[in-house]
């Protein structure tokens, strides 16, 4: 079982290592000349060792010309040797900088394209947390690792063939620690990989609970939870805290018992090399070059070996990537046809919905049951029915962001049909229950659906909502701050300037989901009237549990628990005891 388990392991990181080398090769001429450059310090570094060993014994036997020679030899090294570091740091600074926002971009663009339902099983944080730290772990490790790796067992090599050419013993005992390094790598690649999870997972967990935490922070303060907040951040620290306090002292015990087997196996380098200076069989240029290239070669072997723990959490890092990278991407497919379609579509758009059916994958019950529908161009649709009963996810199915089990949902535009997809977003526009506004201006919230509308086109759509008065009071006008999520606005303002905003867009299909839901009567009628006069041919779906709004519908239905959709001809919303 525990082999079983190891091979597992080593092919999950083989698999991870496979998806960094295909960034990798996207740099190959880069990251060669920094491995070339690697080589050329390790060669230096080597040389100069050799170097010094004639130096020295040039001092002690007053050869004056070989002096002059090895001084000349070992000062020539050690400055190509500083040449050659300052550049490849130079080389390191750019490549590493160039791969992380490289890298970042993909992968933001690769989540922010995902299916919505897939990546929806991330939280918030957690994509943050992939996002920059795993992304920061995987890009050192395409910049150092490799080049890192080429260079320290050059080094290794080197160092090995100089002593091994000099002293056949020396060589021998420079390598006694090598058994224990082979022999303890499995389990040291097993617990490095699972304390790097648990880490990470841990970091995630504080990451979300933060975010979630100070977008709350109005709910958190008036139901008094500060204190029950700051405690439990503090448990997932504390908890946080304990996995990296564990992960430390295993890095201590390894580093310690490295560094306890290079001091054994560098104290019997040194005893060698007294006992064969001690003899007369070698010379003390010899012995300094015994003693400094079996230091090199011990630490080149430590430095291989102290690899392991960077490749697993290189390799850790992009599994992480991985698995919020392997959902399958919107593509726009239909793109250039849906935009064609939308340029015609002055004379209105159906909606066609035949035989609909919806399940959550982690549920597996339907949500929506055999819906069909037809919806022609300037009819207002009332979608009632008690919370949790599918009205939201129908609305998603129409926007592209979910699709049907099965069944059947389209547009028809112009004589032409075109099935819904997320290309044809582009013919709706959209109002959530929830608070989706940016911190910045309210002009720059707006043109966020039409960056070149003019401000007298903003202004005329905070009229259509009853809002322009708001606006015109202000020091700023279109320029005031309305804060992260509307922070500086009250529920209402904040629905009608999302309303405004989804006006602006132009779409001939409109959804409000429960949209004004904190309207007073006199607004809610004012401004869905409004909406209705500016563009009789635009479809209007909306979600309510509110019977002023019905009033403005052409068609009302009930979504029933079962999830299906059943018209309703007295357009009166049904009490609890009536379902």
């Amino acid at each position: 079982m525990k082999r079983a388990f190891n091979k597992k392991v080593l092919k999950t990181i083989w698999r991870e290592w496979k998806w960094i080398f295909g960034y990798i090769r996207r740099y190959k001429q880069t990251i060669f000349v920094y491995i070339a450059f690697g080589i050329m310090a390790s060669v230096l570094s080597v040389g100069g060792t050799v170097a010094s060993k004639y130096l020295i014994d040039a001092v002690l036997s007053g050869d004056r010309t070989v002096l002059w020679n090895a001084a000349a030899a070992v000062i020539g090294l050690m400055v190509a040797q500083i040449l050659f570091q300052a550049l490849s740091e130079r080389i390191t600074a750019v490549l590493s900088t160039r791969v992380g926002i490289e890298l970042r971009n993909e992968i933001f663009s690769r989540v922010v394209r995902a299916e919505w339902e897939k990546i929806g099983v991330f939280h918030s944080g957690e994509l943050l947390n992939r996002l920059e730290g795993d992304v920061s772990t995987v890009t050192s490790g395409v910049i150092n690792f490799i080049p890192s790796a080429f260079s320290k067992a050059l080094t290794f090599v080197l160092s090995f063939a100089v002593v091994l050419y000099y002293d056949r013993v020396m060589a021998f005992l420079a390598l006694l620690s090598a058994p224990f390094f082979v022999f303890s790598s499995r389990f040291l690649v097993k617990t490095i990989r699972e304390f790097n999870k648990e880490s990470r997972e841990m970091n995630g967990k504080v990451l979300s609970f933060s975010e979630e935490a100070l977008q709350n922070l109005q709910i958190i303060k008036a139901f008094d939870l500060l204190n029950q907040y700051i405690g439990s951040f503090r448990q997932l620290t504390e908890a946080y805290r304990t996995v990296r306090l564990k992960y430390e002292k295993f890095n201590i015990l390894m580093t310690m018992v490295l560094s306890f087997l290079g001091m054994l196996v560098s104290y019997a380098c040194y005893g060698w090399a007294i006992y064969r200076l001690w003899n007369k069989l070698i010379t003390v240029g010899t012995m300094t070059l015994f003693l400094q290239i079996s230091g090199m070669l011990t630490s080149s072997f430590s430095s291989l070996a102290s690899l392991a723990p960077q490749m697993v959490s290189v390799s850790t890092g992009a599994g992480r990537i991985m698995e919020i990278t392997r959902f399958e991407a919107e593509t726009d497919a239909d793109r250039e046809r849906a935009e064609a379609l939308l340029a015609k579509a002055d004379g209105g758009v159906t909606v066609d919905v035949s035989g609909v059916t919806f399940s959550y994958r982690n549920t597996g019950r339907d949500v929506l049951r055999d819906i069909t529908l037809r919806i022609a161009p300037g009819e207002r649709l009332a979608v009632v029915g008690r919370s949790g009963n599918g009205k939201t996810t129908f609305l998603k199915v129409l926007l592209g962001l979910l699709h049907p089990s099965s069944g059947h949902a389209a547009l028809h535009v112009a004589g032409e049909t075109i099935d819904i997809s997320d290309s044809t977003r582009r013919f709706f526009s959209y109002v959530p229950q929830e608070s989706l506004l940016f911190s910045g201006t309210a002009a720059e919230n707006l043109r966020l659906v039409k960056p070149d509308a003019t401000d007298d086109e903003l202004m005329h759509v905070l009229g259509l909502v009853c809002l322009d008065d708001f606006i015109s009071a202000r020091p700023e006008g279109l320029n005031c701050q309305v804060g992260e999520n509307g922070s500086n606005l009250s529920r209402g303002q904040l629905q009608r300037f999302l309303i405004a905003r989804a006006v602006l867009r132009g779409a001939p299909i409109m959804l409000l989901d429960e949209a004004t839901s904190a309207l007073d009567p006199g607004t809610e009628a004012r401004v869905l009237s409004n909406i209705i006069r500016d563009d009789p041919k635009k479809i209007v779906i909306l979600t309510t549990h509110r019977n002023s709004v019905l009033a403005h519908c052409t068609r009302v239905c009930d979504m029933t628990a079962e999830g299906r959709l059943t018209p309703l001809e007295n357009k009166t919303i049904p009490t609890f005891d009536e379902e």
